[in-house]
């Protein structure tokens, strides 16, 4: 028995600093090798023109920049050209913009951070729960810590005639993704954890025009995309851009609908890569232009409000892929829908260098793409691209794992007979 209670300690020992090493090296990318190592902007580009001929992707833009300044554009079409003043469905990225909207009602005082959403709601109210509902606060639905269970993930609607009230849809929306029964509700203490909720956000956007008196796409425009003159930007859909928007694909490679959105603020911007090239130029405190936000409001969204297993994961509408230095990070957000949008906005908030891509008809080809950027610039892997080696993370632990059994077997047994 102590025989069998010694080679199960070891066996126990060796594995936990087994998965030690192999959390540590995923984590800090020692066996990740990127579709490219090139630095230099032009040929990164040219790297991903050459790795987005090799799978389907329908529509692809892309904008590298480099010390606040624009190096180089691409784009990719599998029918019509793109260019960058083609409009894009940005799905998640959404949530990045809008919250720009909401910091603006804060720097202007008429929203308080830590205050309870409650106080600012007429027209619906959270369902009560077992846990205390004010304080589900906006600082919290701003960085998913609001104790919300929704896992919305919006599927959007196939006619726009077809979009719910907003208040019908935090009741239950009838476009939510599989696996989220789209009610909008507390299910965990607020502020004890992160948990993604595309709810959250369309709370917020519901108290923003509660706030402003105004639809959510008015005072987004008014507000923040008139000031950073982003004049192809909107999140209710306008038919005046029906000429210029591209076309949407399934993964293989067949037409998609255009689908419609209630939670505007969660998931229906649309933008053009030179609208984002703007706000990417926002972001810069040497830029001098008319900037709705003033550098302390925007320096809260990227301070940490949530983490995961010990690392920042989050600020105030934004992912902090990873931190450069004290305090500094790689900021912006992805979007992901389906049918396939995959989007992804990435900025370093100490060189002002970043990457911008668009794309349709690809579940993750964006993503990928900013995270090797990223992985490419600082040596480090994102927090998204993280997420992608997990299913290669348990593999490798499972099969060292096994090894780690049969060799402790092995050396018992070798002992046994010896004896």
């Amino acid at each position: 028995m102590k025989r069998f209670l010694k080679y199960l300690a070891l066996t126990v020992v060796l594995m936990g600093i087994y998965i030690s090493i192999v959390f540590m090296g995923t984590d800090k990318g020692w066996w990740y090798i990127p579709f490219t190592m090139e630095t230099n902007s032009n040929n990164f580009v040219a790297a991903v023109q050459e790795k987005v001929q090799g799978e389907f992707v329908g529509n692809m833009a892309i904008a590298v920049l480099k010390d606040g300044k624009l190096e180089s554009e691409s784009f990719h079409s599998k029918d019509i050209a793109v260019n960058r003043n083609t409009v894009f469905q940005v799905a998640s990225l959404s949530k990045f913009v809008s919250a720009l909207g909401v910091m603006r009602l804060v720097q202007n005082g008429k929203l308080d951070l830590d205050a309870p959403a409650s106080q600012y709601l007429t027209r619906w109210q959270l369902p009560k729960s077992d846990f205390d509902t004010n304080e589900v606060t906006i600082r919290r639905l701003l960085s998913h810590t609001a104790g919300l269970i929704d896992g919305l993930g919006y599927a959007g609607f196939e006619n726009f005639e077809a979009l719910q009230p907003l208040e019908a849809s935090l009741t239950k929306a009838k476009d939510a993704d599989p696996g989220s029964d789209g009610v909008t509700k507390v299910g965990v203490t607020p502020g004890s954890e992160w948990r993604y909720s595309g709810g959250g956000f369309t709370l917020l956007q519901l108290i923003v025009e509660e706030i402003s008196g105004q639809t959510f796409d008015a005072y987004m425009k008014t507000e923040i995309f008139q000031p950073l003159q982003m004049k192809s930007s909107f999140y209710q859909w306008d038919e005046t851009f029906e000429d210029r928007l591209c076309n949407f694909y399934k993964s293989d490679g067949s037409k998609a609908q255009h689908r419609f959105y209630t939670a505007q603020a969660a998931s229906a911007l649309y933008t053009t890569l030179a609208d984002l090239e703007r706000l990417f130029y926002f972001f810069d405190n040497n830029r001098d232009l008319q900037k709705p936000l003033s550098m302390e409001f925007l320096r809260k969204m990227w301070q940490v409000e949530a983490k995961t297993l010990g690392a920042p994961i989050y600020g105030l509408g934004t992912f902090l892929y990873t931190e450069i230095e004290d305090g500094e990070f790689i900021i912006g957000h992805d979007g992901k829908n389906n049918p396939p949008i995959n989007t992804a906005f990435r900025y370093n908030t100490v060189t002002n260098d970043g990457i911008i891509v668009l794309t349709t008809g690809s579940v993750d080809f964006a993503t990928r793409i900013a995270s090797d950027w990223v992985f490419v610039q600082t040596g480090k892997v994102d927090a998204l691209l993280f997420v992608m080696q997990q299913s290669k993370l348990i593999q490798i632990i499972v099969i060292g794992a096994i090894v780690i059994l049969i060799l402790i077997t092995s050396i018992a047994l070798i002992q046994r007979v010896k004896q």
